[in-house]
């Protein structure tokens, strides 16, 4: 495994680190605690150090579990949560300084910790980066030793640009993969001027870069790449991308002409080729897969010729429908 430094934190973190959306058992399948705890375990043993959860997966139980496993072993794991998301209407105007302020406790007391490592503002409206008193709310909870530091996971470019203008954000949260470049662009110069980290979420597009589905794959009632196809549930930018499923196979399986074998670890590699991002943080339902995306930091970084290949087909397949949404 090789680390990267976390920004201004200095922290050095796993390149290749975990989401545990999914965790515990597969999208729409329910959490299995056991599952949850090999996986997380064996991330450890093979040099993970940095582990993103949030307060809504699973109910709490994924993030329950995290703090469980980092607390049972003596490797130092950096441990991020969410905020937010439980917020029912999710609008600008329920984000106050007193429900925030509630949501960090009640992590608090679902970790069983004392202090939060990082905690970030969940994928909010993008009014809420514009009202700095909410930054300022997390500011206080700093000196009060309640977290060490502030990030935030958001869905457009926009919302992580603004975010960055405030001093204590330390972190951007942001979907970026061979379907979603325009990170690439302005957004990773400023975090790099910022000296922010990046944290890279969905890297491989809801699956679509593992090339294992064709236009014929269906999807549990549950998973949300089934129901959140056109946005219904949460930000259409979260499931495949934010791309039509048809496209998304047609454009995989043009980059599986061309590239390494097998296509994820050529996606999970592609983002570790760019030395702005921090840490990418993919999920994984099995051990295997856990140890599949771990490989990436080992691989060998993409030939010309490949980042070429994968421009050209995001621009015959994929541009239009994303670049300038998010």
């Amino acid at each position: 495994m090789n680390y990267r430094r976390f920004g201004k934190t200095e922290w050095k973190v796993s390149e290749v680190s975990l989401g545990t959306w999914q965790v515990g058992g597969k999208w729409g399948s329910g959490f299995d605690d056991a599952l949850a705890e090999r996986i997380l375990n064996r991330a450890i043993d093979l040099g993970v150090n940095f582990i993103d959860t949030a307060d809504v997966y699973e109910n709490r139980k994924s993030e329950a579990a995290v703090a469980r496993v980092i607390k049972s072993r003596s490797e130092q794991v950096y441990m991020a949560t969410k905020c937010g998301r439980f917020l029912n209407p999710h609008v600008s105007e329920s984000y106050t300084p007193a429900a925030l302020r509630e949501f960090v406790e009640a992590s608090l007391k679902n970790t069983r910790r004392e202090q939060l490592d990082l905690i970030q503002l969940h994928c909010p409206p993008t009014e809420v980066f514009y009202r700095p008193e909410i930054f300022e709310t997390f500011e206080r909870l700093k000196d009060e030793g309640k977290i060490l530091h502030l990030g935030v996971s958001v869905e457009k470019v926009e919302e992580g640009l603004k975010a960055m203008e405030y001093p204590n954000v330390v972190s951007v949260q942001i979907i970026f993969n061979m379907f979603r470049q325009r990170p690439s662009d302005l957004f990773f110069a400023r975090a790099k001027e910022k000296d922010c980290g990046v944290l890279v979420r969905v890297p491989l597009a809801s699956g679509l870069l593992s090339g294992k589905f064709t236009k014929e794959s269906n999807f549990s009632p549950d998973d949300h790449r089934n129901f959140n196809r056109d946005g219904a549930a949460f930000d259409k930018g979260e499931t495949f991308a934010g791309i039509p499923f048809e496209t998304g196979v047609d454009a995989a399986d043009a980059l599986k002409g061309r590239l390494p074998q097998p296509l994820a670890g050529s996606a999970l590699r592609w983002i570790l080729d760019h030395p702005e991002v921090s840490t990418v943080i993919p999920g994984a339902s099995r051990v295997e897969q856990l140890e599949s995306n771990v490989s990436a930091s080992d691989a060998s970084p993409l030939s010309s010729e490949n980042h070429q290949w994968v421009n050209e087909v995001y621009g015959r397949y994929i541009r239009d429908h994303v670049h300038q949404r998010w």
